[in-house]
This record gives structure tokens, sequence and C-alpha cells, in this order.
């Protein structure tokens, strides 16, 4: 894309504006770093146009508090206080979900995993967000917790001008099929292959 000019330009009837303002399903995948930050970077710069960010994490540990989680979180208390930006809800499977109140990781982590899911299938519906960050979305579908052909479909059918991007290793190739874009991360070096653990600011 010279220029940020699209090499093919498609013979589907829709003016350059109404193709450049398609929602977008877009997924970030592979073994290497840095999924899950392009994702957040998406959600930093979608704040900024005013868009209402959701944020659902079915992996990670209601205990880890990640940079991005705070940054995001005090971006939306800013919007509450000054209109700046957009809202901004962070949800985590790991604290059962807030709007479903439980607490702990006690919960059948497949069941917690469905109630996500179908609680974003209302969200969806009901055209609450402007962007859906979906982080490590691909395990639960992965493991059989979630039903992929309803995750398809329910993305290709969904209304409005909602993007979705999910994250997470192993994205499969149904999903990956009904993307619009499309980023694998490779890895070729990282420093927990010489034994070095995370470091703050790095990998939280």
């Amino acid at each position: 894309m010279p220029e940020g000019k699209p090499e093919v330009v498609p013979d589907d009837g829709l003016t350059t504006r109404q193709r450049r303002n398609r929602q977008l399903l877009m997924i970030h995948t592979g073994a290497g770093k840095g999924k899950s930050t392009a994702a957040f970077g998406l959600a930093l710069r979608g704040w900024n146009q005013g868009w209402s960010i959701g944020v659902f994490q079915f992996v990670k540990s209601a205990k880890w508090r990640i940079g991005e989680e705070a940054a995001l979180n005090a971006l939306g208390e800013l919007h509450e206080s000054t209109g700046q930006g957009g809202p901004v809800e962070w949800h985590k499977m790991g604290s059962g979900w807030s709007w479903s109140r439980k607490s702990g990781t006690e919960e059948d982590h497949a069941a917690d995993a469905a109630e996500g899911w179908a609680e974003i299938k209302r969200r969806l519906a009901a055209e609450t967000h402007s962007l859906y960050v979906l982080d490590e979305f691909t395990y639960p579908l992965k493991w059989g917790w979630i039903d992929i052909t309803d995750v398809v479909q329910t993305l290709q059918e969904r209304p409005g001008y909602q993007h979705v991007v999910i994250t997470g290793r192993n994205a499969p190739p149904e999903l990956t099929d009904a993307a619009d874009l499309v980023t694998e991360m490779s890895l070729v070096k990282h420093p927990f292959q010489k034994g070095q653990k995370g470091q703050k600011g790095i990998e939280w």
C-alpha cells in the first residue's frame, strides 16, 4: 500500500468514504509478544476518537494488574469528568465478570467464558461499544468452551458500526477466514529463552 493507497479498488458499488468507514474484525495471533499490546494501542486510538471501549479479558488472572488496564481506566474516568475521549469498561473473567458480581476464581472456567461471550453477544446486538477488545479469546475457542460457529456468525452479522479485535495464539481458521485484518506475531527472540522473567513496564 504505497502512500496509504490500496493496490486494488474492488468493484463493490461503494464510495471511498463508505468503504473506508466499514466496521472491522481484527485478529492478532501467533507465538510472538505484542498481541494484546497492539489491541490496547488500538483502544487508545479509539478512545481519542470518542469511541466507547469495551475490554473483555478471557484468561488473565484477576490478581494481575497490567499497565494498560490502569491507563485505560484512568482515561475512562477522565471522560466521565471532562467529556474528553470516550467511555471505557474493563472486565476480567478471572474476577467473575463485574456485571454478574461473582467473586474469586472458583467458578468453572468454561461456564465463565460462556457467560462472557453471552454478554458480548447482548452488547453487540444493542450496539453498546464502538470497539470490543476480546483479549486472549482464542483460548476458550481452542478449548471448546465457546462455539466457534456461533462466534463467527455473530461477528459477521453484528449490526451498526462496531469494531472487534481478538487476541491470542492459534486463532481458529474459521475466525481468521472471517476477519478483515489478521496479524501473526512471530517469535524471533525473547528474554524468556535465556531464563529472564518478565519486567515491570515491559510485560505488565
